[in-house]
């Protein structure tokens, strides 16, 4: 699947509340190496090189049009094109850091024990993931997907997967961690025209779009708008037009013992 970082930082501003969120909530005070797992276009990465000044921080994602971007626009910060799901540090991390990214990834509570491994003692794992497999913003893409035509194309595309806070408090736990696991429903109010598609399809509805022939990409997106636009009607806010997204975040934090 290619990315589009242009695509994807549209809402930037809304897309950084979970993660600075996040890392709000890690009390790492000095650390040494600072690691962005799935760092996207490095714009968030900035904030953990703001947060710990004198950490090195990198970051990796498995994107090339995304650590192009990174390279491009944040200096001073080491990207490279990796998956985390093989990748291991030369040395152990003191904060490691994964926005929006494990969702992605069916088994990622298999992958907890070898990150967990990848800290130094005292270190930190942060994540948090999408937990909207539910709300319309999901399940319209999806069902949409599902119907002939589009459903010959679409049948093997990912379906992102998140797991309740308890699940990985109980996981992180019994690998030895202390465990801070919560979620959070923002309340996004987006404008301009079809903002709730704009937004899935720079996130979870890009595999269904890319895995459409471009004759039916057209077709497809103007009936996801259709159908958005019912699920997410416009309201007035501030003398213009709106359009609230409830987006519900799981969170951790786990510092190994």
């Amino acid at each position: 699947m290619q990315w589009d970082p242009q695509r994807y930082l549209t809402f930037a501003g809304e897309r950084a509340r979970p993660f600075v969120d996040l890392i709000g909530r890690i009390q790492a005070e000095d650390p040494r190496t600072v690691v962005d797992l799935g760092c996207g276009p490095g714009n968030m990465t900035a904030l953990l090189a703001q947060r710990w000044p004198t950490a090195r921080v990198s970051g990796l994602d498995s994107s090339p049009e995304m650590i192009e971007q990174a390279r491009r626009e944040v200096p001073g910060i080491d990207f490279t094109v990796a998956d985390l799901r093989d990748w291991t540090p030369p040395e152990p991390v003191d904060v490691l850091v994964s926005n929006a990214v494990l969702q992605w990834i069916p088994d990622h509570l298999s992958l907890l024990p070898r990150l967990v491994g990848a800290l130094a003692p005292g270190g930190w794992l942060a994540f948090q993931v999408p937990g909207t497999g539910d709300a319309p913003s999901s399940t319209v893409i999806r069902e949409l997907a599902a119907e002939a035509p589009y459903r010959e194309h679409t049948a093997r595309t990912a379906r992102l997967l998140a797991h309740d806070p308890q699940d990985y408090l109980v996981a992180l736990a019994g690998l030895g961690c202390r465990v801070d696991a919560w979620e959070t429903t923002y309340l996004h109010v987006l404008s301009g025209p079809d903002p709730v598609f704009t937004w899935v399809s720079g996130t979870g509805a890009r595999p269904v779009l890319q895995a459409l022939p471009e004759e039916l990409r057209e077709p497809f997106t103007t009936e996801a708008k259709a159908r958005l636009r019912a699920a997410y009607p416009e309201i007035g806010y501030d003398d213009s037009a709106a359009t609230v997204l409830p987006f519900r975040r799981v969170f951790v934090c786990a510092r190994r013992r």
